[in-house]
């Protein structure tokens, strides 16, 4: 399972049950096609903008009964209306996606994780739902875990979104480390770089413990998938430490030989 945005989804996985592939996909190009409205290609802000607000027209279409456009939203419609699906999930990540064409910097963690909270927790939410597991304590631990991936995404793309002229890194904690934009565009992993990546693995490791009990609530593949997701996510941290945090150099992402150690401490969970 790698760690990258909209890439937690378990399309393909054979942990994910048969029945519910077919719904996971139709989320999956929902939220990956806007992603790519907001983020790739050559368009203007306007025009990212106007694509992302006809994503939202499409969703009040599916709330008001109306026939959809085009077939994403049709097999979108389908899997909302059978598995209830909160429609305000999928509002979410439009407006996460808006976000990042309007915003690229971000001036504290708050800030960041309200993010987060639009940006990755929707996906664990719909997930939830679509399993009818989706209680009060499973959503906040959930939310825990999302978040905490989307930390590990950003923290292992500091250099590709510096390309991207976006910085997710709160500004406050570059003060506090007494780092420049300049240090980021000269890819100078010093020791005060390194000390403000621990901070921030950190922080990420202490959210993916928090939520990680509820691997272990939920029966099943999908307590698997997910125990494979919080140990993927945790490696991904133990690459990034290792390097120094220097994700300057090499992006850290997962291999071939890291599988064996994620199944046997996902089984050790």
């Amino acid at each position: 399972m790698s760690v990258d945005h909209y890439e937690n989804f378990p399309v393909a996985s054979v942990l994910l049950p048969p029945r519910l592939r077919p719904a996971v996909v139709a989320i999956y190009h929902f939220a990956r096609t806007a992603d790519d409205l907001a983020d790739e290609g050559d368009a203007t802000k306007e025009q990212r903008l106007l694509a992302l607000t006809e994503y939202e027209h499409e969703l009040d279409r599916i709330e008001n009964g109306s026939r959809a456009e085009n077939r994403l939203f049709e097999e979108l419609a389908e899997v909302i209306q059978q598995y209830r699906l909160p429609l305000q999930a999928f509002r979410d990540l439009l407006s996460a996606f808006k976000q990042d064409v309007a915003i690229n910097r971000y001036a504290d963690f708050e800030t960041l994780l309200d993010y987060c909270a639009r940006s990755a927790n929707p996906v664990g939410t719909l997930m939830l739902h679509l399993y009818g597991a989706a209680t009060p304590d499973n959503l906040d631990a959930s939310a825990a875990i999302c978040s905490a991936l989307q930390l590990i995404n950003f923290w292992q793309d500091v250099a590709i979104d510096w390309k991207k002229k976006r910085i997710y890194l709160p500004q406050e904690d570059l003060a506090r480390f007494n780092i420049g934009e300049a240090q980021l565009a000269a890819a100078n992993a010093d020791a005060a770089w390194q000390t403000m990546m621990r901070f921030q693995t950190g922080r990420a490791r202490s959210m993916l413990l928090r939520g990680s009990p509820l691997a272990k609530r939920l029966p099943g593949r999908m307590g698997w998938e997910l125990r494979l997701v919080i140990q993927g996510g945790m490696r991904i941290l133990e690459k990034i430490d290792m390097a120094g945090g220097n994700v300057f150099s090499e992006r850290p992402r997962l291999h071939k030989n890291d599988w064996p150690l994620l199944f046997w401490r996902a089984i050790r969970m």
